[in-house]
């Protein structure tokens, strides 16, 4: 990165130890932290030793050290800030909140004072980007706010982390190290950890407690011109079951023999024939979607190429450094105005990306790529720190180099670029009901009559088969095939559109009311609600993200919409330590994530002391607060007193409580579900 900047400002550069050196400036660098926050056993060393008596622990003034491992590099850094030839700082670390801390802490250790500071914010490695953000470079106190919630961000975690781990630690460790015939166990407590592993725990639990419940679906298959379609019956007004306690739901019976009297009445009069109610045919556009932000694209490639979370962020942190995509690190999914006015640059250069060429000139001959500034893909009011990630239409020549997921993700990136300069795709559709003796049967149909975006996205698989397309199938979108459903919803709903040829639905466009036709079969079709689906390792990420969804408080949600649990650049990482540290299970090769027993016993302490710390509300409105110090909405001081008094009330109130027995009997029922303690779930495959 450093040789980007010096490349970019054109300095002839000399490499030396740890920066880069002109004429005119000097390039250094972090390697990620350099500065920590020390621990307890600093400010006293009794503390190094776990005791109640010492808890809550909340030091009134916080000490930071240099990191050991990278200390050469901070000695480097400090002397370079404070050579009395450098008056002008540009601070050109990551541009969101944990890049200005990284820079803050080490500025901080090295005292630098009587310097002018520049912020560097870009949200790419081009050489325009670079320029632009040097020359645009604010004051460095312009971001303060943000600083200081950052500092808030770190002290919050590890204030968290030591009280109540040592806490539940020293109050429960010995229960579940004895119970899993272990010499000790040390409980990790993280504010968005243990909300991660609340949300895992209780989706296996929701599952083992879901009953299936089997119901009745009466179907007709009606012959028209020699083709044939389905109906499905429901009992609407009108019917002679209509409200009827035999039914699940509208759509289906509670037991068999009530589907087969169904039946039986429905055959008496022979030929059984069916009759038109009404036909209605509508036209249905589908948007492209938004552009990717980090958890959707996690999520896309942990579906389409079973790949997790922090590999996911590795490759684009890859793609960026390599100039070909946009920051990584980003919750927005749209552009900002600027980028937008700009974008020519952007298709351009894609001209030279063989894949993108023929799409490139659709959309030359679209124009819409000009009026992109009113479409819902720009909003600058959804942008935080960062716009949405997208080809930079540079650095192309580094794509031979990449290996063969990074250039599949990369594609991934372009097509979803590209689709929103695509116009919506169309879909014809036709609704017919039909009648027999009485009863209602409901037919749907929908076939795709313009590809639109599609053609660049890629056509959804349920409907390649009705086109004969030869693309590949697109990542399903929500509401379609493959996102987490909660559980028996998928069975309440309308009638399935039917896949059907060309020749088929020309025959239905024909069909009008009145319309008597022949039903060749009354089938019944068995079905039975199903469980909701186990978290993989991409829908984690988005339902961390999105977990002010979960929140059932109106008011509460509305406050902290937009704030999900933990931020673009630390949920991977999260999930991968509570992976390591044996809470969750990961299978690679489908990427399903699973709770351990140990997970599950830890859940039970957690549920049993500090349930809060499980809940989404908490962590999403710890979130919320930390937004609110970064816009200066409240103070640092305010935030503060608010950790503090949780942390103290938390703490007295576990150290009063007498609680372990009951715990015994949680752990008994979780182990129930594992085979011996380490050898994984039973029936696990």
């Amino acid at each position: 990165m450093a040789q980007e900047f010096a490349k970019a400002l054109k300095l002839n550069t000399k490499r030396r130890d740890g920066y880069l050196e002109s004429d005119e400036a000097v390039i250094t660098w972090c390697v990620g932290h350099l500065v920590t926050m020390s621990y307890p056993e600093e400010y006293d060393p009794a503390l190094k030793k776990w005791t109640l008596q010492t808890l809550p622990f909340i030091p009134e003034e916080f000490k930071y050290e240099v990191i050991p491992g990278v200390a050469k590099q901070f000695q480097t850094v400090s002397s370079i800030l404070n050579r009395e030839d450098v008056d002008t700082i540009y601070v050109c670390t990551d541009s969101g909140r944990e890049g200005e801390y990284i820079y803050r802490l080490v500025e901080q250790e090295a005292h630098v004072t009587g310097k002018k500071r520049r912020r560097v914010w870009i949200d790419s490695q081009t050489e325009e980007e670079i320029l632009r953000g040097i020359r645009e470079a604010k004051d460095l106190s312009e971001y303060d706010n943000l600083s200081a919630s950052a500092y808030l961000r770190a002290k919050e975690d590890y204030l968290m982390g030591i009280n109540f781990s040592r806490l539940l630690t020293l109050k429960y460790g010995n229960s579940i190290s004895d119970y899993l015939h272990k010499k000790y166990a040390v409980i990790s407590v993280g504010r968005v950890m243990t909300c991660v592993l609340g949300m895992v725990v209780r989706r296996e639990r929701e599952i083992r407690e879901f009953v299936k419940t089997p119901f009745y679906r009466v179907v007709s298959t009606v012959d028209a011109q020699g083709h044939s379609f389905e109906g499905e019956w429901r009992a609407v007004r009108g019917s002679r079951y209509f409200e009827s306690f035999d039914l699940y739901k509208e759509n289906g019976f509670k037991e068999k023999k009530k589907a087969e009297e169904l039946i039986a009445y429905l055959t008496e009069e022979q030929p059984v024939q069916c009759v038109i109610e009404s036909v209605e045919k509508k036209k249905e556009k589908k948007n492209p979607p938004l552009l990717y932000n980090l958890a959707e694209l996690q999520n896309d490639c942990s579906k389409r190429f079973k790949i997790s979370p922090d590999e996911t962020l590795r490759i684009i942190q890859e793609l960026y450094e390599k100039k070909l995509v946009t920051y990584p690190r980003t919750d927005a999914r749209v552009l900002s105005t600027a980028v937008a006015k700009e974008i020519s640059r952007n298709l351009n250069g894609l001209s030279k990306y063989p894949m993108a060429a023929p799409y490139l000139k659709d959309i030359l001959g679209f124009g819409s790529h000009k009026g992109l500034a009113k479409t819902r893909y720009v909003n600058d009011k959804q942008i935080t720190d960062h716009y949405a990630i997208i080809p930079t239409g540079q650095g192309l020549g580094a794509l031979n180099s990449l290996q063969s997921v990074s250039h599949k993700v990369y594609d991934l990136i372009v097509r979803r670029f590209l689709s929103i300069f695509y116009p919506p795709a169309v879909y014809q559709k036709v609704a017919i009901v039909s009648k027999i003796r009485g009863e209602s049967f409901f037919s749907s149909f929908k076939v795709l009559a313009e590809e639109g975006y599609l053609k660049v996205a890629g056509i959804p698989q349920g409907r390649k088969q009705a086109q004969g397309s030869s693309q590949d199938p697109r990542t399903p979108e929500p509401g379609e095939e493959g996102t987490q459903e909660t559980g028996a919803e998928k069975d309440s709903g309308e009638s399935a559109d039917q896949n059907l040829d060309t020749a088929l639905f020309e025959v239905i466009k024909t069909l009008k009311k009145g319309t008597v036709l022949p039903v060749k079969s009354l089938e019944i079709k068995e079905g039975e609600t199903s469980p909701p689906k186990r978290y993989n390792s991409g829908s984690i990420i988005l339902a961390m993200e999105n977990a002010g969804q979960l929140i059932e408080d109106e008011e509460l949600r509305a406050q902290i919409k937009g704030s999900g649990i933990g931020t673009s650049a630390t949920r991977a990482e999260i999930l991968k330590k509570l992976i390591h540290i044996q809470y969750l299970a990961l299978n690679k090769k489908t990427q399903i994530i699973t709770p351990t027993l140990q997970g599950e016993m830890v859940y039970d302490v957690v549920d049993h002391s500090i349930r809060p710390l499980l809940n989404p509300e908490l962590t999403a409105s710890w979130e919320k607060g930390l937004t609110y110090v970064a816009e200066g909405s409240i103070t640092p001081d305010e935030y503060m007193k608010k950790l503090d008094d949780f942390i103290t009330r938390r703490t007295v109130g576990v150290k009063g409580m007498n609680n372990q027995y009951q715990l015994r009997a949680c752990y008994d029922r979780a182990a129930g579900f594992y085979k011996k303690a380490g050898s994984g779930r039973k029936g696990e495959k």
